[in-house]
């Protein structure tokens, strides 16, 4: 069954009921890493939980402040500029790794990829803001590498898991592709960070984690992050600004949340518009706790990855919603599992009038 008062804690942790956080930069460093493959939802994860408006995020990536890659798990998220070098340098590897039968098969070696980098940087020395994706696989196919049947994406993958790349600022309506050496900093690798030490690195991953996502346990980390539970381990006596709270297994709370969630009372049952692919529902292995197997279902039907976006009351899933039509005739068309209550339904259409939605 689901656990109110651990959904509630952890959407009190996760700064959706209060909004603590002064600048979309300030919440996306305080997660560490938000996912990102669905650029809008990710851009409204940052946007609830700091200044509530979705124009502060894309000046964000425009100044250069946040940015995408693929630091770990083979997914993208969004980022703190001076964060993505050295969590790709801590986590990128395995996943690499694990991408590399699937290169083989494109026909994807060494060469190619030293050949595609040198294009794109050379390229990018004329084009400070970056390229478009398409204008990025342009270049490789203007010089016989070609992108097709899946190749472009392995190739801006790689790149990008090295370090080479990333995605920064906003074209008005993705994120140009832009050289890492110009755009992120040197001193944020994770020797200049952390003069290479992965465990204090996984230690500070952790209680970033943990602060923004508690109550959650060592594995709950270990999940989300992929980095080995013997490191997460050996890391944790590191981990300081967090305190632990009983249960069948540790868990680790930031500290004083659970007098912050107290002082709340009933506002942490507010409800609340969440993206798809909000950390409230993806940062955790097990999202039983916020809602029924049987509505888990419904939210991610066919269990293929694909999230749909969530409504939220008394802390609770109760269904799923989408926008319809664009700006200035965008409707509301909610789907909740039963029927709300009138005051419920009141507040769910004030939120999707105040949501954070893209201008464009």
């Amino acid at each position: 069954m689901p656990d109110r008062e651990l959904a509630q804690r952890r959407l009190v942790a996760q700064g959706l009921v209060t909004r603590p956080y002064a600048t979309p930069h300030d919440a996306v460093r305080a997660f560490a890493a938000m996912q990102g493959q669905d650029l809008p939802g990710v851009l409204a994860s940052a946007a609830l939980r700091s200044t509530g408006r979705v124009e502060d995020v894309l000046a964000a990536l425009n100044d250069g402040l946040l940015v995408r890659g693929y630091p770990m798990r083979g997914t993208i998220f969004l980022t703190a500029a001076e964060d993505l070098r050295w969590m790709t340098e801590l986590m990128a590897g395995a996943p690499l790794r694990g991408a590399g039968p699937r290169r083989r098969e494109l026909g994807l070696d060494e060469e190619q990829f030293d050949r595609a980098g040198a294009l794109l940087l050379e390229a990018l020395a004329r084009a400070p803001r970056g390229l478009s994706r398409n204008e990025a696989l342009a270049v490789l196919d203007a010089a016989g590498l070609s992108t097709g049947g899946g190749r472009g994406y392995h190739i801006l993958y790689t790149l990008i898991s090295r370090s080479v790349l990333c995605y920064g600022p906003w074209n008005g309506g993705d994120q140009n592709i832009v050289a890492v050496s110009s755009w992120l900093s040197e001193d944020s690798t994770l020797e200049r960070r952390f003069n290479g030490d992965e465990v204090a690195a996984t230690a500070e991953l952790m209680r970033r984690y943990f602060t923004s996502h508690g109550p959650a346990t060592v594995r709950d980390f270990s999940w989300w992050s992929k980095i080995p539970l013997t490191q997460c381990r050996a890391a944790l006596p590191l981990v300081d600004g967090v305190e632990q709270v009983p249960g069948d297994e540790p868990a680790y709370v930031r500290l004083g949340l659970a007098d912050e969630v107290t002082e709340l009372g009933r506002a942490v049952a507010k409800p609340l518009l969440l993206p798809g692919f909000d950390e409230f529902i993806l940062g955790y292995q097990d999202r039983l706790f916020a809602m029924t197997p049987e509505q888990h279902v419904q939210l991610v039907p066919g269990n293929n990855g694909v999230f749909r976006k969530s409504i939220v009351a008394g802390g609770l899933v109760r269904g799923f919603w989408l926008a319809k039509g664009r700006l200035g005739t965008r409707t509301l068309d909610a789907a909740p599992f039963r029927p709300l209550a009138k005051t419920t339904e009141a507040a769910v259409r004030r939120r999707f009038a105040e949501y954070p939605h893209l201008p464009a």
